[in-house]
């Protein structure tokens, strides 16, 4: 990085600072275990040669409590190795059956990522969102960029299932809706995901907004669907048709690259056994509001009484049990 002709080639420059940036991800915080540990030491040693040491043991605890919750996040990231866990995510949201209270439910969903998102410093770009007829999401699809972004988020993939009294029922009924999450990496350019023209269906709309500058005059909005699979995607953000369809592509290819990867793992469970879960389009999370509060992870059995802090981007215990689970399963 210091040759005089580094930034020469800005795509290649970028690409370094991304791999030395990711390097020093996973070095900087076992230095500074390392420091805190040689910290700790010398404050003990201190505290046992001082006759009044009460000061310095009770500095030596605070330094404890720094140090455990320290390696505990080094743990949680040697949980992180697959070969995708460092990518970004894509991560697309569709409400299920059940009209508006569904829709609503997804975006209350949508609204939970996008905070958790902000918890974890990563940022997101939401790629295409279609409203419900009457009120909140029939789908939505973010664009999730950040360290080990798709690593954690993986955990997510599954139909969520809320449980609780419709605020569009007059009749104050308890009402169940349903949404399913899935969660994609977004695949190298040096990944070779071969997509034939011939199976693609492509449709241009105008991008839909609130109004003003936001909707564009043009059908510059791409629908693209594999006919072969079945995978529809859609992008409307970016300003001009070609972006929205390479932008479309992209996530495509991530979407069968995973299928492929999935297809192979299913075939590979059959071969040594019956598969224990399904993680895509199988029930993980329930999510119930009345007449009891608790958010219950169906894969790990973690579960919590506060349901606000769920809904407001607190998922960092589901998503640890959910990583220490597959560890388990991974090392028997």
């Amino acid at each position: 990085m210091s040759a005089s002709d580094f930034w020469d080639n800005k795509e290649k420059a970028q690409e370094t600072v991304g791999k030395l940036s990711a390097v020093k991800g996973v070095i900087e915080p076992f230095k500074s275990v390392k420091a805190q540990i040689e910290d700790l030491g010398a404050l003990v040693e201190l505290a046992n040669e001082d006759e009044e040491a009460e000061l310095l043991l009770d500095e030596a605890d605070e330094s404890c409590d720094k140090l455990a919750k320290a390696l505990d996040r080094l743990e949680l990231v040697s949980y992180l190795g697959g070969r995708f866990d460092r990518s970004n995510a894509i991560v697309s949201l569709h409400a299920g059956s059940g009209g508006t209270e569904s829709c609503d439910w997804c975006d209350m969903l949508f609204r939970m990522y996008m905070r958790y998102f902000e918890r974890k410093g990563f940022h997101a770009e939401v790629i295409d969102q279609l409203s419900g007829d009457v009120a909140g999401l029939k789908s939505a699809v973010i664009m999730v960029k950040g360290d080990y972004s798709y690593g954690y988020l993986r955990s997510e993939g599954g139909v969520h299932r809320l449980v609780r009294i419709s605020p569009f029922d007059s009749n104050k009924r308890r009402h169940t809706s349903f949404a399913a999450v899935e969660i994609s990496p977004e695949i190298d350019d040096d990944i070779d995901v071969e997509v034939e023209e011939k199976d693609l269906k492509v449709d241009t709309f105008r991008a839909s907004g609130a109004g003003g500058q936001h909707v564009n005059t043009t059908d510059s909005a791409v629908r693209i669907t594999h006919l072969p699979s079945g995978i529809v995607v859609s992008c409307q953000n970016e300003r001009s048709q070609h972006q929205n369809r390479a932008t479309c592509m992209k996530i495509l290819k991530s979407k069968l690259y995973e299928r492929q990867v999935a297809e192979i793992d299913e075939a590979r469970e059959k071969e040594v056994g019956p598969k224990e879960e399904n993680a895509w389009g199988s029930q993980i999370r329930s999510y119930v509001l009345q007449p009891y509060q608790m958010v219950k992870d169906l894969r790990t059995g973690e579960e919590t009484s506060n349901t606000s802090a769920v809904l407001d981007g607190d998922l960092d215990d589901f998503i640890e049990a959910y990583l220490k689970q597959s560890k388990k399963k991974k090392d028997k």
